[in-house]
């Protein structure tokens, strides 16, 4: 079975491009400026044609939390399928870790569960090993430095399922813990991490080579004795190999912010991220992440006392409006931050471009970003 879409805005690694893509069965076949025959056709003029969106930190959306039942996990994957995202991993919370682990079974369930439409990619462990002192929105009473006996069991019974850990690299003694994730093929990413340079340094020896949400719940310069130490937002920008994630939801961070992150990190290494609770894409104001209470005001997720934001309400389709219309970011550089770089942060080899023979996860977005078609493995989905 062969798919023809055709556009004048299909969004390729090195810009725009008139033509045709071709999806033979589930993958690219070819994108070329060549009318061929097909068995279904589709014209997207006017539109932009992109591969899928790949979100690899997200807590839930449309009412639905990803630390809760298999359900909750399909319908919070379809519901951010609808925004574009064709390829997701469900973000769990600090939590006793008993109860982190059901959240991950949970998960894994979920990715063999044939009412999800589009890709689980693994869950996403953020915490119990983070830093009190970076803990943002993260419940203070579950964070831990890493407990071999703790994490092992989980490990042991989950790691084929879970696609990455953050984690506060300062607390990771010998590096045991980012090593552990390492032999299993889990991302070791440092988030809600008070690390310095040296323990980036240890970090990165030992595999870890991605920040979570940089800027939020990272540490900067410091001073020992007068003497400056850098953080692990100067790390980022001083360690070329060293992989980023930003929550572009124009909140978090602002315009000229994102402006600098892309001009000193550039495309390549930075992925956007929603980091959206479960109540993106509903009207309640109000509610919690796990024992963390929140409210939801001027678009983005707030502390009850306002004193600090605990997470975003977005979706993939507005990071990418926010990156384009905010940042000045190019259209093409802007998709390549949520399909082809969080692709390579995760080892998905056949995903994140509009190439001959990658998966054909395909989105159709206007000039106003939002989406009106969605194809996972060569078929198109209701959304």
């Amino acid at each position: 079975m062969t798919t023809r879409i055709k556009s004048d805005k299909i969004v390729l690694s090195d810009g725009l491009f008139e033509g045709y893509v071709y999806l033979e069965d589930d993958k690219v076949s070819e994108v070329g400026a060549i009318e061929k025959a097909a068995d279904i056709c589709y014209d997207f003029t006017g539109n932009y044609v992109s591969a899928g969106f790949i979100d690899i930190h997200t807590h839930g959306g449309g009412g639905y939390a990803f630390e809760k039942s298999v359900d909750d996990i399909v319908e919070g994957c379809n519901f951010h399928l609808a925004h574009g995202t064709t390829s997701i991993c469900p973000t769990i919370s600090a939590a006793p870790m008993e109860s982190m682990a059901g959240s991950v079974a949970n998960v894994a369930a979920a990715m063999n569960d044939a009412r999800v439409k589009g890709n689980i990619i693994g869950s996403h462990l953020e915490g119990p090993y983070l830093s009190r002192e970076q803990a943002g929105a993260q419940c203070a009473d579950f964070i831990t430095a890493p407990i071999e006996k703790a994490y092992m069991p989980v490990l042991e019974a989950h790691g084929d399922s879970i696609a990455r850990w953050s984690y506060a690299p300062e607390n990771d003694e010998g590096e045991k813990f980012a090593k552990a994730l390492g032999e299993r093929g889990i991302v070791a990413a440092a988030g809600h991490t008070n690390a310095i340079y040296a323990d980036m340094k240890r970090a990165m020896a030992a595999g870890c080579n991605l920040v979570t949400h940089l800027y939020s719940c990272t540490s900067t310069i410091t001073r020992d004795h007068g003497f400056r130490r850098l953080g692990v937002i100067e790390t980022a920008f001083l360690e070329d190999g060293m992989f980023v994630e930003i929550i572009c939801d124009g909140k978090h961070l602002p315009p000229e912010l994102i402006k600098l992150i892309y001009k000193i990190k550039g495309p390549e290494k930075i992925a956007l991220i929603t980091d959206s609770l479960h109540l993106a894409g509903t009207d309640q104001t109000h509610g919690f992440m796990q024992a963390t209470e929140f409210v939801i005001e001027d678009g983005v997720c707030k502390l009850v006392d306002r004193s600090a934001f605990a997470g975003s309400v977005a979706t993939a389709d507005r990071l990418v409006r926010v990156a384009v219309t905010e940042a000045d970011i190019p259209v093409f550089q802007a998709v390549k931050m949520i399909t082809e770089t969080p692709a390579n942060i995760m080892g998905l080899d056949s995903k994140g471009k509009l190439a001959k023979g990658y998966d054909a996860d395909v989105v159709v977005f206007g000039d106003d970003f939002s989406v009106s078609d969605v194809f996972v493995s060569g078929k198109k989905v209701e959304i």
